[in-house]
C-alpha cells in the first residue's frame, strides 16, 4: 500500500439499505471516469488514495435478494440460540454494548458475542489498524433519513474535535442540498439520532481517524429503504457533492 494519505469508504453495513452499496459503486464510476475532467477529482486522487469497501455485510445484502428484503444483520449463527446474525454497527469496539444495542441474539441491534466477533468487522478493523498512519477520514454510508453525523454515537459527550466537525458536516449538508433541494440534518451521533454504542465511526474515531462520518442517505420515511430505482442516480449525485466537500477539506488539513 502506498504512504499516500488516504479515504477509506464503506458501504452496505446493514443489509438492508440498498442505496449504500449502489452510492459506492456510483462513486468509483465517478473517479475511474472523472479523473483527468474534474479538477477536484484529480487533484484528489493525485494527492490522496481512496480505499473503498462496496459491500461490508455480503451475506446480509445477498440474504436481502434472495430471502428477506428487511434483513439488516450479518448472518453469523450464534452458539444457543437459533436466531441468526449480529449487527455489524454494534459490533465494534466503542462502548461496546453499553447503550443502544441489545445482547439478545434475535434483536436486531444484537452486539455479537464480543467486540469484533463478526468477521467482517474484524476485517475492516484489522485493515483499518494496519493504515492508520495513511488513512485520515473514515466515511460510512447507511440508509435512511437524510443525516450527516460524527462522533459520538456511545456518549452524549461531545468529541475533541465537535466544532470543526459540526462544521464539515454542515458544508458538505449545504454542498448536497445545491443539487436537488434535498435537506440533511448534522451532529454528533447521540444527540441527532439516539445513543448506540459499537459503532464504526466512534471505533474509527477513537482510533486516531479524526473526520469519521456516517451518512443516512435517502428519503426520511415516504419509501425508507425501499428507495425507487428512480432515486438512485439523484441520490448518489447529490451525496457525491458532500463526499467531495468533506474529502477536499481533508486534503487541505492533513494531520
Amino acid at each position: 500500500i502506498s504512504q499516500k494519505p488516504a479515504i477509506f469508504l464503506d458501504c452496505g453495513i446493514h443489509a438492508r439499505e440498498w442505496i449504500s452499496p449502489a452510492f459506492c459503486q456510483w462513486f468509483v464510476n465517478e473517479a475511474l471516469t472523472t479523473y483527468g475532467s474534474d479538477a477536484q477529482m484529480t487533484s484528489l486522487l493525485d494527492q490522496m488514495d481512496v480505499f473503498v469497501l462496496p459491500l461490508f455485510n455480503v451475506d446480509g445484502y445477498h440474504y436481502t435478494h434472495t430471502s428477506n428484503r428487511m434483513w439488516r444483520k450479518t448472518r453469523s449463527r450464534n452458539s444457543g440460540s437459533s436466531c441468526v446474525g449480529t449487527d455489524p454497527n454494534r459490533n465494534f469496539d466503542a462502548g461496546w454494548c453499553t447503550v443502544g444495542a441489545s445482547r439478545n441474539p434475535c434483536s436486531e441491534t444484537y452486539c455479537g458475542a464480543s467486540p469484533e466477533s463478526e468477521i467482517e468487522v474484524k476485517n475492516v478493523a484489522n485493515f483499518i489498524r494496519q493504515n492508520k498512519s495513511v488513512i485520515k477520514a473514515y466515511l460510512t454510508i447507511h440508509s435512511y433519513s437524510q443525516l450527516l453525523l460524527f462522533p459520538y454515537s456511545y456518549t452524549y459527550n461531545l468529541s475533541a474535535h465537535h466544532n470543526e466537525l459540526m462544521s464539515i458536516a454542515e458544508g458538505a449538508s449545504s454542498a448536497l442540498r445545491s443539487l436537488y433541494g434535498t435537506r440533511y440534518t448534522s451532529g454528533p451521533g447521540a444527540a441527532t439520532i439516539y445513543l448506540a454504542a459499537g459503532g464504526s465511526d466512534d471505533w474509527s474515531y477513537d482510533l486516531g481517524v479524526k473526520y469519521s462520518f456516517t451518512f443516512e442517505l435517502r428519503d426520511t420515511g415516504r419509501y425508507g429503504f425501499l428507495l425507487p430505482e428512480s432515486q438512485i442516480k439523484p441520490t448518489c449525485e447529490e451525496t457525491m457533492l458532500a463526499v467531495k466537500y468533506i474529502a477536499a477539506h481533508v486534503q487541505k488539513n492533513l494531520y
